[in-house]
């Protein structure tokens, strides 16, 4: 008995260096296909896929890269394997630019044919009018906001009359959105992109998302079934889940949720539970690296650093 547990141990250990030295790998492999060295990508990507060979993402990622190094037999073959993970992004795909290189290929014609079909089979069984709707009211959250955002950034968030009046339009944009997806959610329930396409399922979570805490508490078991029927991403439950923590004074889990200092005008990270594994508990519902998201923000992400600053950060919690 001892003998096997001690060999269980040791397969789980060699899972684990492998993921890590996958995670590596993909890492610079990206960052070798981002500086266009495409020789050097394509190869740290093929070491990659001996290893662990789950996501779509990466494998079109790879794809690109080939494509761009003039690799052509190779990128066919990781975009198709990108389409079979679940790749479904038609009009994407065939706009990117990056994929021009295959274009003539015989296989490209293959490939991109048979995903409109599966796209055109998808497409004849969604709600069409209430993807519309769906679209519509994302366009409205998100455009005001991105405005706002631009905004606060040019005066360097500091208090002024443009942000101010788009703060006031965006705050009524948000209860008007809001009384049209509660109407959604009351009547459909969490409509999956299955029946609305990606774009317009992530509609449902926006607005949940810039809502009130009650509305937010109210909505978010139906989430959470949602996330279990494939309905909508563990990823996006993740954020709702973190927002509503801090709403509470809980500590959040997932390192999502950010606040910004009123006298340093600096960002920083919300109180994060058992911050030294916070990037297991991201990778496990499919978020990147907290280092990477902390980027974003202009925030530097280290674990002591943070660890020690944690009482000021939830007395400064507290006060917001």
């Amino acid at each position: 008995m001892k003998k096997k547990i001690f060999l269980i141990l040791l397969g789980l250990i060699a899972l684990n260096l492998n993921a890590q030295n996958y995670d590596q790998l993909i890492k610079k492999a990206d960052s070798c296909y981002t500086a266009g060295n495409y020789k050097n990508s394509i190869d740290l990507y093929q070491k990659a896929f001996k290893l662990n060979s789950k996501s779509w993402l990466n494998y079109y990622n790879a794809a690109c890269s080939a494509s761009l190094g003039n690799n052509k037999k190779t990128a066919l073959k990781w975009l198709e394997i990108s389409i079979k993970k679940g790749y479904g992004d038609i009009k994407h795909l065939k706009s990117d630019t990056d994929l021009d290189n295959l274009h003539q290929e015989k296989k490209w014609l293959q490939l991109t044919n048979d995903l409109q079909k599966k796209v055109d089979i998808m497409e004849a069984n969604m709600d069409k009018p209430l993807q519309k709707e769906l679209l519509s009211i994302l366009k409205e959250d998100q455009d005001t906001r991105n405005l706002y955002t631009a905004v606060q950034k040019k005066h360097n968030y500091q208090n002024n009359k443009e942000g101010d009046s788009l703060g006031k339009i965006m705050i009524l944009k948000d209860s008007l959105n809001l009384i049209k997806v509660i109407k959604i959610l009351d009547e459909k329930g969490w409509v999956g992109k299955d029946k609305v396409g990606t774009p317009a399922n992530l509609t449902i979570f926006l607005v949940i998302q810039h809502s009130n805490l009650e509305i937010q508490k109210k909505y978010l078991p139906m989430m959470q079934e949602a996330v279990k029927k494939g309905n909508e991403y563990p990823s996006s439950l993740a954020l709702l889940e973190d927002r509503i923590a801090i709403r509470e004074g809980r500590k959040q889990i997932y390192g999502s949720q950010l606040g910004t200092n009123p006298d340093t005008k600096k960002k920083y990270f919300f109180p994060i539970e058992d911050p030294d594994n916070v990037n297991k508990r991201r990778k496990k519902i499919g978020l990147g690296p907290i280092e990477e998201y902390a980027k974003h923000f202009d925030v530097v992400w280290d674990v002591e650093a943070y660890k020690k600053e944690l009482p000021e950060l939830e007395k400064l919690s507290k006060k917001k």
